[in-house]
C-alpha cells in the first residue's frame, strides 16, 4: 500500500486541449541519458548567453488550455520565466521519444508547438539514434534535417563521409552546434 501511494505522489501530467493528461512517471534509462546530455550540452554552449536551458520538470504555460512539460527547452525571453514555471512560447522545445509519448509528440505537441510560434522543434529517438530538426518558417514547421549517428563512420564511402552531419545546428546562434555523439554520448 505504501509503495502504492508513492507512486501515485509521482505521476506527472501535462493539460492537452483542456484535458489533463497523466505523464509516463519513469522514463526509460536511456530517455533520461538523452535529455541529460542535450540539457549539459546546451548549458555548456549557452554559459554567459542571454538564452536559458531547462530540463525536464518545468511547467509552460502555452494557452489556457494547454499547459505541457517539454523534456529539455531553450528560452531567451527570461521576462516569460515565473516561479511557478514558463509563461510564454520556449524558443526551442526538444522531445525525447519514446512509445507512449511519439504519437502525442509527432501528432499534437507538434501542431500546439507550431501554432504557438516554438522557433525550433526537435524530435530524438534514442533507439534509432536520430535527430529530427524542425524550424518555424512561416508559421508552419517544416523540417529543416535528420541527423543520424553513423557508428562506423569509417566504412562510408568517400561520397557519404563528405555530407554526414555530425552536428546538430541551434538556430538561435550562429556559432550553436551541438555534436550528435553528445546527445547519444552512454546511451545503453
Amino acid at each position: 500500500m505504501a509503495d502504492n501511494l508513492a507512486y501515485q505522489e509521482e505521476l506527472r501530467d501535462e493539460m492537452l486541449n483542456g484535458k489533463v493528461v497523466l505523464m509516463s512517471p519513469r522514463p526509460a534509462v536511456n530517455h533520461n541519458l538523452a535529455m541529460g546530455n542535450i540539457y549539459r550540452a546546451f548549458a555548456n554552449r549557452l554559459d554567459g548567453k542571454k538564452c536559458l536551458p531547462f530540463a525536464d520538470g518545468t511547467d509552460v504555460y502555452l494557452t489556457e488550455k494547454d499547459r505541457v512539460v517539454p523534456d529539455v527547452m531553450i528560452i531567451c525571453k527570461k521576462e516569460i520565466i515565473k516561479r511557478n514555471g514558463v509563461h510564454g512560447v520556449p524558443d526551442l522545445i526538444v522531445e525525447v521519444l519514446s512509445h507512449g509519448t511519439e504519437k502525442k509528440d509527432r501528432g499534437y505537441k507538434k501542431d500546439l508547438y507550431e501554432k504557438c510560434g516554438v522557433r525550433e522543434y526537435w524530435l530524438v529517438d534514442t533507439e534509432n539514434q536520430t535527430v529530427e530538426v524542425y524550424l518555424l518558417k512561416s508559421g508552419k514547421f517544416v523540417l529543416d534535417e535528420v541527423y543520424k549517428v553513423f557508428p562506423d563512420y569509417v566504412e562510408l564511402s568517400a561520397d557519404e563521409q563528405e555530407h554526414y552531419k555530425g552536428e546538430v545546428p541551434v538556430s538561435l546562434y550562429d556559432d550553436f552546434t551541438i555534436p550528435l555523439e553528445d546527445i547519444f554520448r552512454n546511451l545503453f
